[in-house]
């Protein structure tokens, strides 16, 4: 029986026997997880960020959220098999790079958080990358709903169980192949990963839950700049600002082999960002 190719992705052909049973031996997410962190030199990324904000709007700089932002685009580019999904027990290849993010309404305790995403593409410049962002984050604060904010909003208004029964009909129509499009389009948590900066609220990386809503196999968190010890190559020890990344991925999508591969690609990108 021929497989029903989705709105975001087409099925995964040629993959080993072992592969294709992970999703039957594992059928969550969030008993699939492998956990994985990062140490990275701020240096290269701070420098980088000033000398393009020398020539910017202080209003919207360039920061080393931005470069992650560009660094995982560049590594899911090189690696495409990290840019897979896994839905109704079966692999898919999705079509193109989509990041998602959150950000606050205003920086203040109350304000409520909301989240986008964007496809990304190495075809742009970086900068050209952080403007649209920002087109984007100021879309979000200025209050408009999106329309998956407009349908959250109109499955809380439902009695409890049928907010349930609701949520239980989506996962099995997903399962099938069978959610209309325009749902999948506008939800950011069908995306190649969801990224996190924690440390724009002062906080270390942490390790996130995936979401068993939605396709998303990667959760990525960026912590806050802090000093660390560090190992010269003559032996001595030194202190250095850096920023931890942390992740949790998928393992049913890609061998850790191949992960491990590319989570050093993008060390190797962030800290010489002019490869960005």
């Amino acid at each position: 029986m021929p497989l029903r190719k989705r709105s975001e992705g087409s099925p995964t052909p040629g993959l080993g026997n072992l592969r294709r049973m992970m999703p039957y031996l594992m059928p969550t997410r969030n008993e699939a997880f492998v956990l994985f962190s990062q140490e990275i030199d701020a240096a290269p990324t701070r420098a980088l960020a000033d000398r393009l904000n020398a020539e910017r709007s202080p209003d919207r700089p360039v920061t080393p959220f931005h470069m992650l932002l560009r660094g995982l685009t560049r590594v899911f580019a090189e690696f495409p098999r990290l840019n897979r999904f896994v839905v109704g027990g079966r692999h898919h290849d999705r079509n193109g790079i989509w990041l998602a993010f959150s950000a606050k309404m205003r920086m203040d305790l109350d304000a409520p958080v909301f989240a986008r995403k964007m496809r990304f593409s190495t075809d742009e410049s970086l900068v050209e990358m952080v403007d649209r962002i920002y087109e984007i984050l100021d879309e979000g604060r200025s209050g408009r709903e999106s329309p998956s904010d407009r349908e959250v909003h109109a499955i809380l208004r439902l009695w409890g169980p049928l907010r349930h029964l609701v949520v239980r009909t989506g996962r099995w129509l997903d399962a099938l192949g069978l959610l209309p499009q325009a749902m999948i389009d506008n939800d950011p948590l069908y995306a190649s990963a969801f990224v996190a900066n924690l440390g724009s609220v002062g906080l270390d990386a942490a390790y996130h839950h995936l979401f068993e809503h939605g396709t998303t196999p990667v959760f990525v968190t960026m912590g806050r700049v802090h000093r660390a010890p560090y190992v010269r190559d003559d032996g001595s020890v030194a202190s250095r600002e850096v920023f931890a990344l942390k992740y949790t991925f998928d393992e049913r999508t890609e061998d850790g082999f191949y992960a491990a591969r590319a989570l050093a690609r993008l060390k190797v990108l962030l800290e010489d960002p002019a490869l960005l």
